[in-house]
């Protein structure tokens, strides 16, 4: 498939899940956010995981993710969160929040999305991507679309595949596992084995949480992680 092709299928698709998604109402996603929270917070990977990456979500349109980033600030679980770099295009890492009050006042920057800034109290915070970062256990994945097929379709920016790819190679660098990549989706965003489009610098994930199921390519929802 030629890139025009592959972006032009993409594209097509995100209108289509985009449209679908905003035409669900805030009680829908409330309802459906309460039930894959309480999936993630009972999963034994979660429960495993020392340190878990988890985005920070849109005011609308996509499973509410502020009650996960508290459980796991108050278990005292690490928790990293993304922050776009505003000076390298196309770049984000991974910032780790330090307790429950950082998390409260993190101001709102692109599209609404709360992030961290890049000092914490005058200090830089630590990245992800740092030298002598904690190696990250899970990493909670936002999306436009999902298929059985693990596909994931992102924004169309790129931010997280090219992260993904770049902390897995550090990841194996430094002899740490691959974290797993968690997707949490709403009902409405999964499709059937591969109905999302592709290419090379894609990166899957390894498991999907919806309101009514967990979804693996082994269908075993039990993931353990990979110490």
């Amino acid at each position: 498939m030629s890139t025009a092709i592959l972006t032009s299928r993409k594209k097509a698709l995100r209108k289509s899940l985009s449209s679908i998604i905003r035409a669900l109402s805030r009680e829908d996603i409330r309802t459906q956010s309460s039930a894959i929270v309480a999936r993630v917070l009972s999963s034994p990977w979660f429960h495993e995981a020392a340190t878990v990456s988890c985005y920070l979500s849109m005011p609308v349109g996509e499973v509410d993710t502020s009650a996960i980033a508290s459980a796991i600030v108050h278990s005292g679980k690490h928790l990293f969160v993304p922050r776009v770099d505003p000076v390298l295009p196309g770049g984000m890492d991974l910032l780790k929040i330090y307790d429950s009050e950082d998390l409260r006042l993190l101001p709102s920057g692109v599209w609404g999305i709360k992030e961290p800034a890049f000092h914490h109290h005058d200090v830089p915070r630590m990245k992800a991507m740092d030298g002598d970062s904690i190696p990250l256990d899970v990493i909670l994945l936002p999306g436009v679309g999902f298929d059985r097929s693990l596909s994931r379709l992102g924004h169309g920016k790129g931010y997280y595949d090219r992260f993904l790819s770049s902390y897995s190679a550090l990841a194996s660098a430094r002899g740490h596992p691959k974290p797993l990549f968690v997707a949490l989706a709403l009902r409405e965003q999964v499709l059937a084995i591969d109905q999302v489009p592709v290419g090379a610098n894609d990166v899957p994930v390894d498991m999907i949480v919806t309101p009514d199921e967990v979804i693996t390519v082994d269908g075993d929802s039990s993931t353990q992680l990979r110490h």
